[in-house]
C-alpha cells in the first residue's frame, strides 16, 4: 500500500514530466530551417548539444544523488527556460549553439532524476513492486505530453513556429512550480553532512558497480546505439516530410499517429516483460528496427512514413524496458549516477551519429543512408551471434 506522500510524489511526478517533455517543439528542425540554418549548421547544434550532455550526464547525476532530485529537476527548467528565451531571441548560429547548450544541460539535470526520485518514493514505502507500472505511467504521461504539443505545434506551421517557443516557456516555468512541491527522502538535509557521501565517494561506488556488471554495461551500449540510430531517423526525417512539400495538417497528423503507436507501445510494455525474457525481447527489438532501416531501400515515401512510424514505437518500447532493466540492477545512493552515465552513453553515440549521417545524406541520399545502417547492423548482429556460437561450442 502506498503512502499518501509516495502518492503525492508521484502525481508531481508525472506533472512535472508532462511540462518538461511537452512536444511543443518538437519541430525544431523545421524552425531553424526557417530562420535560415543549413543542414549542416542545425546538425552542428545537435552535435553541441550532445557533446555538451556528454561531459554533463555523469556531473549531474552525481549532483542529483548528492543535493537531491529536487533542487536538480528546479535547475532543469530554469536551463530549459534560459533555451526558450535564446531560441526566442537569436539571429546567429553561434546563440542558437549556446541556446542548445543550456538546453542540453535541461536535458541532464532531469535525465534518470525522474525515475530516480519515483524509485527512491517506492523503496521508502517496500513497494518497489510497482515500478513496472509506474514507469509505464511515467513513459505513457511523456507521450500524451508529447502528442499534445506536436498538435499545438502543427496549427502553427507554416508561418508561427515561434509561439511554440513562448509556449515552452510557460510550461517550463510550470514545472519549476511543480518540482518545487515535491518532497523525496533523498536530499542532504535527510542526514547530517557527517553522514553524507561525497561526490568522489559516489563516483567511486558507481565506477565499481559498472565494472562488477558487465550485465548492466551491455545493456547501455545497447540503449545507447538502438536509441541513437531511432532518434537520428526521427529528427531527420523532418527534413523528409519538407522535401517533400508535406502540408502542416499531414506532417501533425504524420507525428500523431506516431504518437499514438508510441502510447500503445509503451502499454504493451509490461505484459511483453512478463511473458518474454530479457534476451529475447532484446533480440526481437535489434530484428525489427534492422528490418524497418533495410526497407528503406524502397524509396517510397508512404513506405517511408511507415518505417517512420515502427521505428518510434520500438523507440517508445525501450524507455520503460532499460528503466526497468536498470532500476533492478542499481543500488540507492547511485541510481541517478548511474542512470546518467546511461544517458552520457545515448549522448556520445549521438555525438558520432547525428553528422556523420547528417553528411552522408547530403551525399547519398536519405534512403540509401538509413538502409545501409541497417545492413551494418545487421552484419554486426550476425558477427555478435556467430562468436557466441563458437564460444559456446
Amino acid at each position: 500500500m502506498l503512502s499518501p506522500i509516495t502518492r503525492r510524489n508521484l502525481c508531481l511526478s508525472y506533472g512535472y514530466a508532462a511540462c518538461a517533455f511537452f512536444g511543443i517543439t518538437t519541430l525544431w528542425v523545421i524552425f531553424l530551417q526557417q530562420q535560415g540554418l543549413s543542414l549542416v549548421e542545425i546538425g552542428l547544434c545537435e552535435s553541441v548539444f550532445h557533446l555538451t550532455s556528454f561531459l554533463s550526464e555523469v556531473p549531474s547525476g552525481i549532483l542529483a544523488d548528492r543535493f537531491g532530485y529536487r533542487s536538480v529537476l528546479v535547475g532543469s527548467r530554469l536551463m530549459a527556460i534560459g533555451h526558450a528565451i535564446i531560441m526566442l531571441t537569436a539571429h546567429s548560429l553561434t546563440w542558437f549553439i549556446v541556446a542548445f547548450i543550456l538546453q542540453a544541460w535541461a536535458y541532464n539535470l532531469q535525465s534518470g532524476t525522474i525515475a530516480a526520485a519515483q524509485y527512491d518514493s517506492l523503496v521508502t514505502d517496500q513497494a518497489t513492486q510497482h515500478y513496472p507500472r509506474v514507469t509505464t505511467t511515467l513513459n505513457t504521461t511523456i507521450e500524451l505530453a508529447d502528442t499534445i504539443g506536436v498538435v499545438l505545434a502543427g496549427w502553427f506551421l507554416p508561418n508561427h513556429l515561434i509561439t511554440t517557443y513562448w509556449l515552452y516557456l510557460i510550461v517550463a516555468v510550470i514545472a519549476v512550480v511543480t518540482a518545487s512541491w515535491l518532497h523525496v527522502s533523498h536530499t542532504p538535509s535527510a542526514t547530517s553532512s557527517a553522514e553524507q557521501p561525497t561526490l568522489h565517494q559516489i563516483l567511486i561506488a558507481a565506477g565499481h558497480l559498472l565494472i562488477e556488471q558487465p550485465r548492466l554495461r551491455t545493456l547501455m551500449v545497447f540503449d545507447a546505439l538502438f536509441s541513437a540510430l531511432g532518434t537520428t531517423y526521427y529528427y531527420y526525417f523532418q527534413t523528409v516530410m519538407t522535401a517533400h512539400h508535406f502540408s502542416g495538417a499531414l506532417i501533425t497528423t504524420v507525428l500523431i499517429s506516431g504518437m499514438i503507436l508510441n502510447i500503445l507501445a509503451i502499454q504493451i510494455t509490461p505484459w511483453l516483460q512478463r511473458h518474454q525474457t530479457q534476451r529475447q525481447l532484446l533480440v526481437k527489438l535489434c530484428l525489427g528496427l534492422v528490418i524497418a532501416l533495410l526497407s528503406t531501400f524502397g524509396h517510397a515515401i508512404g513506405l517511408l512514413v511507415i518505417i517512420y512510424l515502427v521505428i518510434n514505437s520500438l523507440m517508445a518500447m525501450i524507455e520503460p524496458l532499460f528503466s526497468n532493466y536498470y532500476n533492478q540492477l542499481i543500488s540507492n545512493g547511485q541510481r541517478a549516477t548511474l542512470l546518467s552515465v546511461a544517458s552520457m552513453a545515448f549522448s556520445l553515440a549521438m555525438v558520432g551519429s547525428f553528422p556523420l549521417i547528417g553528411w552522408l545524406i547530403q551525399m547519398v541520399g536519405f534512403t540509401v543512408t538509413f538502409g545501409s545502417c541497417g545492413l551494418l547492423t545487421l552484419m554486426t548482429l550476425l558477427g555478435i551471434y556467430r562468436y557466441e556460437f563458437h564460444t559456446v561450442n
